[in-house]
């Protein structure tokens, strides 16, 4: 698929942006002209048809028109709950995707990008749970994902997560394989081998990712040290360092679960955040995905290095990993940005239904309290997400110059049945917006959704092979994996009980009930 394409987009609303008061912009009765995939020009829909009179027109006066969104922390496809991983504390549920079945990565990354469009969202920063075996299968990995966004059309971040220590609990691997059955161990230590890749060499891979991927305009590539406890200080020192060569974007899970902000302050004597800014891992191209147990104090850092925030609310909600204190952080000017992790709160990813989860999420009990508004929570599904995915001021807004990513909303449905006109225009998108009312969806000017469903592949018959994917028996491999992990996760659970404080109380749903 070439990249930029030339049209007009009409519309009877066109929200821009946040302005410099706070407040969604919106134009009425424009067209917004499309010259080689960025806006040219917004104006008069006569002037600019008549001007341009070969240029193919889209939209019309019944269309909102929005920024593409962007979902900031994604993983993967086919959803846990889909492969049969049942929902539990991060620390015992991540173990599980080992049990996987092994759809072809084409189809996985395929079936959360027609949702992704589907519903608005044109840009995903894509982190890959990692790269293991032989050299040639880690570019196969990272190929058959970013082909797969290329031929749907969608733009893409692309980072691998990396990891050098701790991979299962906050333990060292070996304490763990020590306490196996010697089958169980054999058959995990195998598997930790094959993980165990220098950092080095890594480094080495994103450096050749970057210069066969990062030429096109839909592709940023970024570096993902995985979260504290699974990065050594060494590794982060290279990754970081290489993050800064680059000129990249550094995206790293950071306290989103209660037991990793114990294991800082047992490992490094200080917060997590406090750690980073010593080993000087702060700055403004670093994104901390989670923060959900992030201190006034981290806050304040955070916002004096100009870091951003990926808040992943349906995430922390399903695993019980916590509530990241977003109104605390807009009231100290912290960027934030949103991401629908693994999957949102209807199991898929529906960018216009966790911006209603935010909003909602975030009001709090108090009469004078700041509150997160509707112009603050889309402009972190858009325009801060574009930079945490790399692509800065390329994306996120219309405005001319920027590239044509461009969401069409059919008004009448939004609305329906009628919507006071005194009603703000972004707070009736917010609230009322489902994925039925996308018409329209354009990637650097190229339509990439029609009528509600993408146009770059087959849809179908991608469902079909996904489908005949999910419903075939187990292979040998999958079916010895299931069983291992079975024997495997009591370990894991028992490690944790003996390392790990549980200071569990419950969320504070009102002070009269503590």
């Amino acid at each position: 698929m070439s990249i930029g394409a030339d049209c007009l987009i009409e519309a009877g609303a066109i929200l821009t942006g946040v302005d410099a008061g706070g407040d969604f912009a919106t134009l009425s009765d424009c067209t917004i002209r499309v010259a080689d995939g960025s806006i040219a020009e917004i104006g008069s829909g006569t002037a600019l048809r008549a001007h341009y009179p070969g240029l193919p027109c889209y939209g019309g006066p019944g269309m909102i028109a929005m920024p593409g969104m962007v979902n900031g922390h994604h993983h993967s496809g086919i959803t846990p709950l889909m492969h049969g991983v049942p929902f539990a504390p991060l620390e015992f549920w991540l173990p599980r995707f080992r049990t996987q079945r092994r759809v072809p990565l084409r189809l996985d990354t395929l079936y959360s990008a027609i949702e992704m469009l589907e519903s608005g969202t044109t840009t995903v920063h894509h982190i890959h749970g990692g790269v293991s075996g032989p050299r040639e299968s880690w570019n196969q990995t990272a190929d058959s994902v970013l082909s797969a966004y290329g031929e749907i059309g969608m733009r893409a971040g692309f980072s691998f997560m990396i990891r050098d220590r701790n991979r299962l609990t906050y333990e060292d691997d070996a304490t763990l394989l020590a306490a196996l059955p010697s089958d169980a161990a054999e058959w995990l230590g195998a598997q930790l081998r094959a993980e165990a890749i220098p950092v080095t060499e890594l480094m080495a891979f994103y450096s050749d990712l970057s210069r066969r991927w990062g030429g096109s305009d839909l592709i940023r590539l970024n570096l993902a040290p995985a979260n504290l406890h699974w990065c050594s200080d060494e590794a982060l020192g290279l990754i970081f360092d290489t993050a800064r060569t680059a000129g990249a974007q550094i995206h790293m899970h950071l306290l989103e679960t209660e037991r990793q902000a114990q294991f800082a302050l047992a490992r490094t004597g200080s917060s997590a955040v406090a750690h980073l800014h010593h080993l000087g891992c702060l700055g403004p191209n670093v994104t901390l995905g989670h923060g959900n147990w992030l201190s006034r104090d981290d806050m304040d850092l955070l916002a004096e290095h100009h870091c951003t925030i990926c808040h992943n609310a349906s995430s922390g909600l399903r695993l019980g990993s916590g509530i990241a204190p977003i109104n605390s952080m807009l009231e100290r000017g912290l960027r934030v940005a949103l991401g629908i992790d693994q999957s949102g709160i209807n199991d898929d990813r529906d960018m216009l239904a966790e911006i209603k989860l935010v909003w909602a999420l975030h009001r709090e009990t108090g009469l004078w309290n700041q509150r997160a508004s509707a112009p603050q929570i889309l402009r972190m599904a858009t325009e801060h997400g574009a930079m945490t995915a790399g692509f800065g001021d390329r994306i996120g807004r219309l405005d001319v110059g920027r590239a044509a990513d461009i969401v069409l909303l059919d008004r009448a449905e939004v609305e329906r049945p009628a919507v006071d006109p005194r009603t703000p225009l972004v707070d009736t998108l917010l609230m009322r917006a489902k994925s039925g009312a996308v018409r329209d969806v354009f990637v650097a000017g190229r339509q990439v959704v029609a009528n509600g469903r993408v146009t770059g592949i087959d849809r179908d018959g991608v469902m079909a092979e996904i489908a005949a994917e999910m419903q075939r028996p187990l292979t040998g491999a999958e079916a010895l994996a299931a069983a291992m992990i079975d024997t495997v996760l009591p370990a894991i659970m028992q490690q944790h009980r003996e390392s790990v404080v549980d200071t569990w109380k419950p969320y504070r749903y009102n002070g009269m009930a503590d």
